[in-house]
């Protein structure tokens, strides 16, 4: 049967309930956060209605809602869960564990800041501040995406070569609650595609008994773990790449690690994640329309971090911007510059690249703003200086 597909007006929460309503997890455990909150709203509604058969466990914070998600991913149960900001924070110490006993668990993080001052609009300081916690972690662009990383994201957490959890990331406010035109998939082709799943080492197959949560005496094999973690994390890039094909030629939507526009040519290019991917764009042809050459690379997957295919996006131009909505305070830059300029490293041409801190706790990503960043990469392609040390893009 070919893939029926519906046209809606929608924001990126109610796409991503949808998405997980088709998904039919087991379990849903889960607290409310602002901008989060919409989406387990309507989840629990499509429960109530019978629209979809999952234990929906309302829990009294995010730190006891990841609690119930790894009990319930240990026992055997397809689990999904969403947070953001201070939620994530509170959950600090169970996305470890998740990660640790290799559970399969998908958590929708609608980015938010982190106080203080008191904020509740976007940035991505919270999932950069997990970014090491051992979970794959993906990135949406527009309320499609949002969508399409969902249901991506239940294959990928539960192939037997990855078993990790998962965290799909999409921008508060801008992506979870504005309204845009975005498609989705008849039910049964979403199935299909997901599949059942299997547990490998459920709690309750009484016939394969398995311990979970064991205590490491005094080290003991502790760090043959941690690098089994590795491997696993190593091993999803080829998986990530294998069912964003497999989703592609499904849905007809692309995917890719890293997804370039307008880079065939390009002697400029910004780096950027999320959003804001969008104003990037619509500046890049405004640029392209005054005579310069400039691209857009836009990361969808941070963990695994995609090295090698950001050094073949970017390899041949004049001068890299990276665009990082998050601080690393004392670092050499932001998480997404750092990593980008040491996947750059080895380049026999060393590459002129310029980091920008922008949009933190919701800050309005004018146009203006990323057309003087394209202004500055021009200057330094022609033999310009390139600007020393942090640069806080529209800062006062």
């Amino acid at each position: 049967m070919p893939v029926k597909h519906t046209t809606v007006a929608t924001t990126g929460n109610s796409m991503v309930a949808d998405a997980m309503r088709q998904c039919a997890p087991d379990v849903v455990a889960a607290y409310p956060i602002t901008p989060q909150t919409t989406i387990v709203e309507e989840f629990a509604r499509y429960v109530a209605q019978g629209r979809v058969h999952t234990e929906y466990v309302t829990t009294e914070s995010e730190h006891s809602a990841m609690s119930a998600c790894i009990g319930a991913s240990a026992a055997g149960a397809r689990v999904i869960t969403a947070t953001c900001g201070p939620g994530l924070a509170m959950m600090w110490e169970m996305l470890y564990i998740a990660s640790g006993m290799r559970l399969p668990i998908v958590m929708l993080n609608t980015n938010r800041t982190l106080s203080a001052p008191i904020n509740i609009h976007c940035d991505h300081s919270d999932v950069m501040g997990a970014r090491d916690a051992g979970w794959i972690l993906l990135f949406a662009e527009t309320a499609q995406e949002a969508y399409d990383n969902t249901i991506m994201s239940v294959r990928i957490a539960e192939d037997p070569d990855v078993l990790l959890p998962v965290m799909s990331c999409l921008d508060g406010f801008i992506t979870t609650h504005s309204i845009g035109r975005a498609q989705t998939m008849d039910d049964e082709s979403v199935k299909s595609f997901v599949g059942d799943y299997t547990p490998q080492n459920a709690l309750l197959d009484v016939e394969n008994p398995v311990s979970h949560g064991n205590f490491v005496f005094l080290g003991g094999p502790y760090i043959e773990f941690k690098r089994s973690q590795r491997i696993a994390m190593d091993r999803s890039k080829s998986v990530i790449e294998r069912v964003g094909a497999e989703f592609s030629e499904l849905s007809g939507r692309p995917f890719s690690l890293v997804e370039t526009d307008m880079m065939e040519d390009a002697e400029v290019a910004i780096v950027v994640m999320g959003s804001s991917a969008g104003n990037v764009r619509h500046v890049a042809r405004q640029m392209r329309a005054e005579g310069v050459k400039a691209g857009l690379v836009k990361v969808r997957c941070f963990r695994p971090f995609p090295a090698t295919e950001l050094v073949a996006a970017l390899s041949g131009l004049k001068a890299v911007a990276v665009l990082d909505r998050s601080e690393s305070f004392g670092a050499e830059g932001g998480p997404l510059f750092t990593e980008t300029r040491s996947a750059l490293y080895d380049l026999e041409r060393r590459i002129p690249i310029v980091n920008y801190i922008y949009g933190l706790g919701g800050s309005d990503v004018r146009l203006d703003l990323i057309k003087s960043v394209f202004t500055d990469l021009s200057d330094i392609a022609g033999g310009g200086v390139v600007p020393e040390g942090l640069n806080y893009l529209g800062a006062r």
